[in-house]
């Protein structure tokens, strides 16, 4: 639907409401200045297929200045407000943006880019200025909040964490079709999660990322309310739920572990009653934690495989896991073919590189050798994501790990997700990561580090704990054969392990 009908049929219902400081955004509010907003865009001399960027907080206008780009045909690129300066300009700068939007809250780091992307025409600046930005409540309250005579739907584009490499940008193909045409994300979400305009979907995690980002953007249009969390705080998304009577969330598998480890006094005082569809992706969800959120919140638990490249969707029911547990569901978009290293179809039951046909056509901008590897070695037209994976012989899907994570033992494949998904469960670990490091006689040896629940924990002991609890549920050879501890791992803020940022570390001191 439409944002401007629904701004006209429901003018003073809430389209954002953000969880921490209870400031509302009104569908009209947010109609009249997604639509100031494309106008100055328009103003300045951006047209269609043309590119904008952003680098905001979870902002109270972030879904505006998203609406705007939508709305007006553009390319636009929600960038991480954890980004440095360098990485900020590169991404600016690669994506090729005429305008860039940010807020006072990121300031500093703002301000040391502004002579480094010199192809940006217009530089704005929410709550405040600095050198080189322009006040964005001045300029965008100077035009009309009328519709541009010509609504076109623009596109994302996103760009990875950059945790391997320079971030690359994830560039679709631009819809350009009228403003108000359904895409298949609508589709999907209205065939899974039945959201109405009665629909409250909360969402925990950055903005700026894909799935929180289209997700709110999609829930917007059949008119719902979304609830916007600052940032991610257990005990806070639980009241949040109660106190706003959310319908419909998402979550990844590490905000799901940290619920769990809340005191049960602190679980069972919230009335989560009115959760209808709790939806969950990003990462593979340890079968014990899916297990205990079925048992506390019911079967309103919904899982789907996909990436920001668009090239599947896989989805899995609350009764469709409990039947088949440990599985991420069946292709909906794009068919799975799991294949060998030289690109051979395997047999269910076993494992390979996962390739996915007939889903949306995608490429890594400025990036050919990137978009090459993410396709089919025998050139059938499929694409990867990297993961690896097998199906069963009803088809459904279950994911063993990233290709790049995957340990060489001694000649033998180790997938570390296993291990973490065990220790992930252990009363005393709040959080953890396996990888491998270098052996001189086995090649890669395992090694976890955990951030223990009680920091005084730390210590030889409990390394020897965790290492025969895994022992216990996994073949040996799988297991950690050392266990370090730190304070707090590096996770990117949708809850996205940066492993890499461990591995490097452990690999360099190696080679000194």
């Amino acid at each position: 639907m439409h944002l401007g009908q629904i701004a006209e049929q429901t003018p003073d219902k809430p389209a954002v409401i953000m969880a921490g400081s209870g400031r509302v955004i009104t569908y009209r509010e947010l109609n009249d200045e997604s639509n100031r907003l494309a106008r100055l865009l328009h103003a300045e001399g951006l047209r269609p297929g043309d590119h904008i960027a952003f680098m905001l907080e979870n902002h109270p206008l972030f879904l505006a200045v998203a609406w705007a780009a939508q709305r007006s045909g553009l390319y636009y690129t929600p960038i991480s407000s954890r980004l440095g300066a360098d990485e900020l300009a590169y991404i600016v700068g690669n994506c090729g943006a005429r305008a860039f939007i940010t807020s006072a809250a990121l300031r500093d780091t703002a301000a040391a880019v502004a002579e480094r992307t010199p192809q940006v025409d217009l530089r704005l600046m929410l709550d405040g200025t600095a050198p080189g930005y322009g006040s964005y409540e001045e300029k965008v309250a100077a035009q009309p909040a009328l519709p541009l005579d010509d609504e076109r739907e623009g596109v994302d584009m996103l760009y990875s964490s950059g945790t391997t490499g320079r971030p690359k940008g994830v560039k679709p193909v631009i819809p350009l079709t009228p403003m108000g045409t359904p895409g298949p994300l609508f589709q999907l979400i209205s065939l899974l999660f039945a959201p109405g305009d009665d629909a409250v979907y909360l969402s925990p995690a950055p903005l700026y990322h894909a799935a929180p980002l289209r997700y709110c953007l999609t829930f917007q249009r059949f008119g719902a309310t979304v609830v916007v969390m600052e940032r991610f705080e257990p005990q806070e998304a639980l009241a949040a739920i109660e106190r706003y009577g959310v319908t419909h969330s998402q979550w990844v598998p590490t905000m799901f572990i940290r619920m769990l480890k809340l005191p049960e006094d602190v679980r069972a005082r919230h009335d989560l009653s009115t959760l209808r569809y709790a939806v969950h992706a990003a990462a593979p969800c340890p079968v014990p934690v899916k297990e205990r959120m079925l048992d506390w919140w019911g079967p309103v638990i919904h899982e789907y495989y996909a990436g920001t490249e668009g090239n599947c969707f896989v989805y899995a029911s609350p009764q469709d896991w409990l039947a088949h547990k440990g599985t991420v569901g069946r292709p909906l978009l794009g068919e799975v073919h799991v294949c060998d290293e030289e690109g051979r179809e395997l047999p269910a039951g076993e494992s390979g590189t996962l390739y996915f046909g007939n889903g949306l056509d995608f490429e890594y901008h400025d990036d050919d050798a990137k978009t090459e590897a993410a396709r089919d070695p025998l050139g059938r037209g499929w694409t990867t994501l990297g993961d690896i994976g097998h199906v069963d012989d009803e088809g459904f899907l279950y994911l063993t790990d990233r290709r790049s994570y995957m340990i060489i033992s001694g000649g033998v494949n180790i997938y570390p997700q296993e291990a973490e998904n065990v220790l992930a469960v252990h009363p005393k670990v709040a959080d953890a990561a396996v990888f491998g490091v270098p052996d001189p006689e086995m090649g890669e040896a395992v090694q976890a580090v955990v951030q223990p629940v009680d920091p005084a924990d730390a210590g030889p002991e409990l390394a020897a704990e965790l290492i025969a609890y895994c022992r216990d549920r996994l073949a040996h050879f799988k297991c950690p054969r050392a266990v370090d501890f730190r304070d707090e791992l590096p996770r990117h803020p949708t809850g996205k392990l940066l492993k890499r940022l461990l591995k490097d570390e452990y690999w360099d001191a190696a080679r000194a």
